[in-house]
């Protein structure tokens, strides 16, 4: 080291001030981050780098847990989600963990009987939570009674949220103004809460907004305030410089390596920036940087291949336009892809505010974004200029019912009345807390699940995803082997990945040997994609010419459902990234068949082979993005033929059942 580092070095440590009122900062790296870049496929493998080093930081918190990573864990990766957080704990053994849980969602899709909510918590806070960052989708509170009671029971900290969200370009409008915020923070404070966060979770906050809502919510309550703003805008930064000088009391911030982007801005310029001030963090820049070095050269390579490089700029304008949450729109942009749809992606960014205002201008992010989002899709795809709303998803029926709580301006009425014609729960909404009118779900799980589920963390991961937890306990116990796309790979794989795909691009993915033969009449000319690069490849079967497989008989598309159908009581997570199954091969197909109109997972059928059906009538549950679709039959007729079995991954176009 250089004598003029040293000094440098020196000078930063011994000139620098202690701050009167330093800002607290919360790292979301392991959570939220890599959940906003690469669809939160970071392993615990992946974190024990750095784990240590960041417990020296001095974060008032970091986010280890909750959102999408207990989906995602067991599902993608083969970790089981609970195992996580005690590893980490070994590691990480100052800084308090904090999780993300959706009050009466827990860490699913709908709200969930008092009994499981109750059991999540505990067993959490059992397996080393520490602070529960508690939010609503509709900052319908009731959803926090349950959760709270257990958060509060041992001993943890419970921030209770508001999501931010607008109706007007900015903060204002007859909907969420000031006075919306402050009282919804008064309520907070009153269920006892220990801090406030103000949850932007599409970075729509602006610098001159920000400053007076935190003016008003210091004034207003007692405890202290966080704010979570994402940089997907690009916004975050000078939001974030007003909200200090409002007096917020707590950031949050990612590593630099997960920054940006759809992600949050990054630690370390804003350390810089309140360096000497009296807000200064404390923290040491160096300590950063060498996290950052680990992060990049060891944690980051792995994961390159699933960033989103299409695009030059790092913000994206467009959210402060449509204000659909980034993870929302890279999920909207490849469900229209994978149905050869993504030329309607325009119309979709149209529809998707009429159909937000139609379902109650609810703020979107998880699970509404979904709900808004598969539903905005399914309009534009399966609308006719005489009708609207033709294919209802099961969540928005649910919505529609109350189930998800009370939304903040009415449902459009007309959309109601038809989401809730043969709603088996009944035609009216309900008005009453939505756990209310939940059966207990414990004990009906144990009795499905049986003894693979060997312990209450098992149980519970089957109650909220019984499809794919089933799947998970089998592979996690041995009774099925798992694929390859669910384990992990080093970085010796991804450097044979990378140079792979250099040799592609230079033209040299297969070497000659020898003298170049002929080409026959059998050469045959393929599209291959290595990491979103495309080439043409002639290729020349050796032996014969190839046989053409024929195509199947083309059948009609399936007449969409008249009536809706009760939606299992347990949504199932997408299984896009699994290999999409055809539909069986049939030699003797005869009959109607129905369709499968989107990419997605079976998760029930709910008539079987033998049974009798009319049409409209539901005979398969397809969940694609998380979110449910009753297809009901094209026909009046007897189910003939199930294609596939609850778990299978289908394609468009695949035949679901054969009725006659």
């Amino acid at each position: 080291m250089s004598d003029q580092v040293k000094m440098t070095e020196l000078q930063y440590d011994s000139d620098r001030p202690k701050a009167g009122n330093p800002l607290k900062i919360m790292d979301l790296s392991i959570r939220d981050g890599h959940q906003s870049l690469f669809a939160t496929r970071g392993r615990t493998e992946d974190m024990i780098p750095v784990a240590e080093m960041m417990d020296e930081v001095g974060f008032w918190a970091i986010e280890t847990w909750g959102g999408a990573t207990f989906d995602t864990m067991h599902r993608f990766l083969n970790e089981d989600p609970w195992e996580r957080l005690r590893t980490l704990k070994r590691y990480i053994k100052k800084t308090p963990f904090s999780m993300l849980l959706r009050a009466q969602n827990l860490v699913g899709y709908r709200n969930y009987a008092d009994d499981l909510a109750y059991a999540f918590v505990d067993r959490a806070a059992e397996n080393g939570m520490d602070v529960f960052r508690t939010f609503d989708a509709l900052n319908d509170y009731r959803n926090f009674e349950t959760v709270v009671k257990q958060i509060k029971k041992s001993g943890k900290h419970f921030q209770g949220c508001i999501c931010y969200t607008l109706t007007e370009p900015r903060l204002g409008g007859d909907v969420y103004n000031l006075d919306y915020y402050v009282n919804k923070a008064k309520e907070l404070e009153s269920m006892g809460a220990d801090t406030i966060c103000v949850k932007d979770m599409a970075g729509l906050m602006a610098p001159y907004d920000a400053y007076p809502l935190v003016k008003a919510l210091k004034e207003a309550v007692s405890i202290p305030i966080h704010l979570h703003s994402h940089f997907t805008s690009g916004m975050s930064p000078m939001t974030h410089l007003k909200a200090i000088e409002a007096g917020v009391d707590i950031i949050d911030t990612c590593m630099t390596p997960y920054a940006y982007r759809t992600s949050h801005a990054a630690v370390e310029p804003l350390v810089m920036a309140l360096l000497g001030t009296n807000r200064d963090t404390g923290f040491d820049i160096k300590k950063l940087a060498d996290i950052n070095e680990v992060l990049e050269k060891k944690v980051m390579p792995k994961y390159k291949h699933l960033l989103d490089d299409s695009k030059v700029s790092i913000i994206d304008i467009n959210v402060l336009l449509h204000q659909t949450p980034g993870g929302m729109l890279s999920n909207l942009v490849n469900q229209l892809r994978e149905m050869d749809a993504l030329d309607k992606i325009d119309e979709v960014y149209k529809e998707l505010p009429r159909v937000r205002k139609d379902l109650g201008q609810i703020p979107l992010v998880t699970p509404t974004s979904q709900i808004v989002g598969v539903q905005t899709v399914n309009n534009v795809l399966h609308d006719t200029p005489d009708e609207r709303y033709k294919m209802i998803t099961g969540q928005v029926k649910d919505l529609c019912y109350g189930l998800y709580g009370k939304t903040a301006v009415p449902i459009n009425e007309e959309v109601q009345k038809k989401a809730l014609k043969g709603y088996p729960r009944g035609e009216e909404p309900i008005t009453c807390r939505p756990a209310e009118v939940l059966e207990p779900e414990l004990e009906k799980a144990k009795a499905e699940i049986g003894d693979l589920a060997v312990d209450m963390d098992d149980l519970i991961l089957y109650a909220q995803f019984p499809v794919t937890g089933r799947k998970f306990l089998e592979w996690k116990y041995g009774k099925t082997e798992p694929p390859e796309s669910v384990k992990p790979i080093t970085l010796e794989e991804v450097a044979k990945r990378d140079a792979l795909l250099k040799k592609a691009k230079e033209g040299k993915l297969v070497e000659k040997k020898g003298d170049t033969p002929e080409k026959t009449e059998a050469v045959r000319t393929f599209n291959v994609f290595v990491d979103q690069e495309y080439f043409s490849v002639e290729v020349d079967p050796v032996g014969g010419p190839v046989v053409s497989m024929p195509r199947q008989n083309a059948a009609p598309q399936p007449a969409q459902p008249t009536q809706p159908a009760s939606a299992p009581a347990n949504p199932a997570p997408a299984a896009t990234s699994q290999s999409a199954n055809p539909a069986p091969a049939s030699t003797s197909r005869t009959g109607t068949l129905l369709l499968a109109p989107m990419p997605g997972m079976i998760v029930s059928y709910a008539k079987n082979i033998g049974d009798k059906v009319s049409k409209g009538e539901t005979v398969v549950v397809l969940e694609a993005m998380k979110m449910e679709n009753a297809l009901g039959a094209p026909c009046d007729g007897v189910i003939k033929e199930n294609s596939f079995k609850s778990g299978d991954t289908v394609a468009k176009g695949a035949v679901l059942c054969v009725i006659e």
